[in-house]
């Protein structure tokens, strides 16, 4: 197996962990987790609701826990194969052309529903929004995010994005702006391309924590930069002997002035999530911050966010999938990661070696791509 298709593997591997794990504890406290589960998350643990998943939340009656992946991972999954559809970059019109069919006709094993169906019967409100919007309301695919509830809805599928811009974080912030367009606007849009841009970060050879997070701050902007910049440092400042539990109260103390939900992740304030220059969506920095606060490393980065509530699985499978970037296959629990493949009753490594294929078909576009542009500034130089 080649360097970079190891690492994308890793990459994918590292946020379907961080899915399947975090899937339990979305939408709690960290001491409504502990109480549930006695003690800290540190593998696959039960639904939070029991057996009474199906009826507990009506709003989301989903079978999170026991290892299963939910719309995190199977968004995901869906962009791969967008992108092995088009063996090419993407761009919002592809959402249009190519993502929003997938959706509705595609039948597809569901973990969390324990049956077969079309994913957009299982994704959420605000990702229903693209087919609303492409399917129905014919907006351009550049501009269909506006008006949607700002999250982490598009951020939460670009891992794939940065990985066929591997080394390139500037590339793939591009190209995630591009598609979350269709998505989303503001803070949800641009955690898109920022998190699309850390990934490719740590694809990048001899990658570290530090020039993730460089990267991250490169290309973000307004409330997403100051958000990345607080948590970050607020992240460098912990000293060594610090405990789990205070680690994750630190980075909420330091993302609070630009979350919009508020500390009751249930029972958001009248303003949350809209569009807002000075404000961010939380996964991402948080992710970053665990990321950083953990050195880098995957099962504590993962754990780390798992256990910081909140939207877990999106923080962990953020955080994972990084992580996976710089520490590669040594990094990955291989039997945990069987563990939630026979849960979820899926094989990752089809996504890992389809999307293995189209990036390094891409890559090599790219290079050709690059030397016809370094002929064509000679041209122009020598004329």
């Amino acid at each position: 197996m080649s360097w970079i298709r190891e690492r994308i593997s890793a990459v994918l591997a590292g946020s379907a962990i961080g899915d399947a794990l975090g899937g339990a504890a979305e939408g709690f406290s960290p001491e409504k987790i502990r109480e549930r589960y006695n003690g800290r998350i540190t593998g696959i643990v039960a639904p939070y609701y029991g057996e009474n998943w199906k009826t507990a939340r009506p709003v989301s009656p989903y079978h999170k826990g026991d290892g299963h992946i939910t719309d995190d991972t199977l968004m995901v999954q869906a962009m791969i194969q967008v992108y092995a559809d088009k063996q090419d970059h993407l761009n919002a019109f592809d959402i249009a052309d190519r993502l929003v069919p997938l959706l509705q006709t595609e039948v597809r094993w569901i973990p969390e529903l324990e049956r077969e169906s079309i994913l957009l019967q299982r994704i959420f409100l605000a990702e229903k929004w693209l087919v609303t919007r492409l399917q129905y309301g014919h907006i351009d695919p550049r501009e269909a995010g506006v008006g949607n509830v700002v999250n982490c809805g598009a951020a939460m599928y670009m891992a794939p994005v940065g990985v066929v811009n591997a080394g390139n974080p500037a590339a793939a912030y591009a190209e995630a702006i591009d598609i979350a367009g269709a998505h989303q606007s503001s803070y949800g849009r641009e955690a898109a391309g920022v998190y699309a841009a850390a990934v490719a970060a740590s694809l990048a050879v001899g990658a570290t924590v530090e020039s993730v997070i460089d990267a991250a701050l490169l290309y973000a902007h307004d409330g997403t930069a100051a958000a990345v910049a607080a948590v970050v440092d607020a992240a460098k400042n912990i000293p060594e002997d610090t405990d789990h539990d205070t680690i994750g109260v630190v980075l909420r103390d330091a993302i609070r002035p630009y979350d919009t939900v508020g500390d009751a992740y249930r029972e958001p304030a009248m303003d949350a999530r809209v569009p807002s220059r000075t404000k961010s969506i939380e996964e991402l920095p948080i992710a970053l911050g665990f990321l950083v606060a953990y050195d880098g490393e995957l099962m504590p980065s993962i754990l780390g966010a798992v256990n910081y509530g909140r939207d877990s699985d999106s923080i962990a499978s953020m955080a994972g999938s990084i992580a996976g970037g710089l520490g590669g296959a040594a990094a990955v629990p291989q039997d945990l990661l069987a563990q939630i493949a026979e849960a979820s009753k899926v094989d990752f490594s089809v996504h890992a070696n389809l999307l293995g294929d189209v990036a390094e078909h891409i890559i090599a576009a790219d290079l050709d791509r690059a030397h016809a542009e370094v002929r064509r500034v000679g041209l122009l130089q020598g004329a």
